[in-house]
């Protein structure tokens, strides 16, 4: 069922569109008719985004210094208000900017946002996002009923990125729109963090340490075993909590959603919240010393036994195969 026009939000990232902004191009495939993308400052490339399925990329123009979120959310409002074909639906993905603008616009136009998404279907003319709560053990169905676009947060991962072969989006200004006092504030600096390897979200292996580990040192065998396999190293809630590792590590509710060809939890017992993050990786491996931990209720190989025995060995079986 085709559902008008679809606006989708892209972000840039290094060497191109971000991910999450090609899967949400995936999904807008499926419903609309016509799909139209949008950013500010830095373009995603023209021809990427059409390849994956745009026919409109919708471009503002923002100096270096200044906060997208104001100055793009009052553009998209302008731009739907004047439009010959306004959107029907607007996906932004669960990203700080996405929930940024989603918010700022939804403002805008006295319309909901439907958030936390993980699935979209299509049923009597509108659009259904689905939604896990309780932490991720009940699904809910949640639409629009209301006049305006439907806007929605769309968790990243909850789509494969497919192109499909299309010419580049053609270019389109959007309006630049004062946005008075909100407007007046700007980027006084930008800090990256330093990372080796993939990125958590995007890594096709994934090996992951929990509170079985026992202290924060020996988090360095996750970091060993990871960089040995290619992958990135993640972390369970409570071992973020106790400082033993950074958020941006963090695999859950909470935290980032993977979805990597493999993923090796280690010392992580499955509390649903850390499942919820996980459990669509094609391939797990468990590593706990307690047989009737909820994670070998998802895994594909569990192995009974001590981290601490277990995967020194794996480490020094890879480091002798290398």
């Amino acid at each position: 069922m085709a559902l008008g026009t679809v606006w989708v939000h892209v972000e840039a990232a290094p060497g191109g569109v971000a991910s999450a902004s090609l899967e949400l191009l995936a999904a807008a495939r499926r419903f609309g008719e016509t799909i139209e993308a949008f950013c500010a400052g830095g373009a995603p490339a023209a021809a990427e985004v059409g390849e994956h399925g745009a026919s409109v990329l919708r471009r503002l123009e923002c100096p270096a210094e200044a906060l997208v979120g104001p100055a793009l959310s009052a553009s998209l409002a302008e731009a739907v208000a004047t439009s010959d074909d306004p959107p029907a639906v607007i996906l932004f993905a669960t990203t700080y900017d996405g929930r940024d603008l989603a918010g700022r616009l939804s403002a805008r136009l006295d319309v909901p946002v439907i958030t936390n998404v993980t699935g979209l279907e299509a049923r009597d003319g509108a659009l259904v996002g689905v939604e896990p709560i309780f932490g991720g053990t009940v699904n809910v169905h949640t639409r629009f009923v209301g006049c305006g676009p439907q806007i929605f947060l769309v968790r990243p991962k909850s789509f494969p990125a497919e192109p499909s072969g299309g010419p580049p989006a053609r270019p389109v200004d959007l309006p630049t729109v004062d946005c008075g006092a909100a407007g007046a504030a700007r980027v006084i600096g930008r800090r990256a963090e330093q990372s080796a390897g993939p990125k958590l979200d995007e890594a096709a292996v994934v090996v992951s340490g929990g509170r079985g580990l026992g202290e924060a040192g020996k988090f360095e065998m996750i970091e060993q075993l990871a960089g040995l396999l290619g992958g990135a190293a993640g972390a369970s809630r409570a071992i973020v909590d106790a400082g033993w590792v950074p958020y941006s590590q963090q695999v859950g509710q909470t935290g980032k959603v993977v979805k990597p060809e493999v993923y090796i939890a280690c010392g992580i017992s499955g509390a649903t919240q850390h499942l919820v993050g996980m459990k669509n990786s094609r391939h797990i491996v468990a590593v706990n010393k307690d047989p009737e931990a909820p994670i070998f209720g998802v895994a594909d190989l569990g192995i009974v036994g001590d981290v601490h025995r277990v995967l020194p060995r794996l480490i020094e079986a890879l480091r002798a195969r290398a």
